[in-house]
């Protein structure tokens, strides 16, 4: 694939129709189109490693910042890398809902770095929640946490290198305080692992305990040969609302939803 600034100050992309990516504001996913792109003259005078170039996003027409590492200055042309960073990452998403303050006050942390691409901080409150959610779910949860990674393992086929660093990272402790510094695409495989397992330990367990609680209320309902109309209706959301945590009082930010 070749990508590449000419004399001309044009920027000249094989895939150039095909050029998407999930833009960080309107979060569609959604072809972008070069805006701004450094002078020809002045990348060769100057010979920086790194370009940066801005692409507009076809969507919603908002700036999306994108850069390039140089492979070769030409006579005629500069040559860039075909893979880029993302500048702004779009902003992860995960049901908060049922997690305990304390483990969602460092979730969002978590996904906060890893949106910014802040990856050793994001490696740290990776282990920070999952060390506070051992010692809120005890050694029987710890235990069963580690069965559903080992699940992970075969189910995503992740690698033995890779399950090593996650296991490390994940279930570390402070005698282990140097953590590993991971790459891109290992830390959107600890991403995903940490999503799953809070998932699996919290919002499943929340869900299907409301919607028992809801069919319960209408078993008993239907035994005493129910009210119907809006009264029920009503009812139900009630029945609904006791069954929830109490911590889905808290107020919750727009993002929420599971990704």
């Amino acid at each position: 694939m070749a990508v590449y600034i000419d004399s001309s100050d044009r920027l000249l992309h094989d895939q150039a129709q095909s050029l998407a990516l999930t833009c960080p504001h309107c979060l569609v996913l959604a072809h972008i189109t070069p805006l701004a792109v450094p002078p020809y003259a002045q990348l060769a005078a100057h010979r920086p490693r790194q370009v940066g170039i801005v692409y507009r996003c076809d969507n919603c027409n908002s700036p999306i910042f994108l850069r390039y590492n140089v492979r070769e200055y030409g006579a005629h042309r500069v040559e860039l890398s075909a893979q880029f960073t993302e500048i702004e990452r779009p902003r992860e998403k995960f049901t908060f809902t049922y997690l305990p303050e304390s483990i969602e006050t460092l979730f969002r942390e978590a996904l906060l770095c890893y949106s910014h691409g802040a990856f050793n901080a994001f490696t740290s409150m990776c282990r920070r929640t999952m060390q506070t959610a051992f010692e809120l779910l005890g050694e029987s949860g710890r235990l069963r946490l580690f069965d559903q990674l080992s699940e992970l393992r075969e189910m995503a086929q992740i690698d033995a290198a890779s399950f090593a660093l996650l296991k490390r990272v994940i279930f570390g402790s402070d005698a282990d305080p140097a953590l590993p510094a991971l790459e891109d695409d290992q830390a959107g495989l600890l991403l995903e692992v940490t999503k799953d397992l809070l998932y699996q330990a919290y919002v499943r367990k929340g869900r299907l305990q409301q919607a028992m609680v809801v069919r319960r209320f209408f078993s008993d309902q239907a035994e005493r040969g129910g009210s119907g109309g809006t009264a029920g209706t009503g009812a139900a959301d009630a029945a609904s609302s006791a069954a929830a945590p109490s911590v889905s009082a808290r107020t919750r930010a727009p993002e929420d939803s599971h990704s």
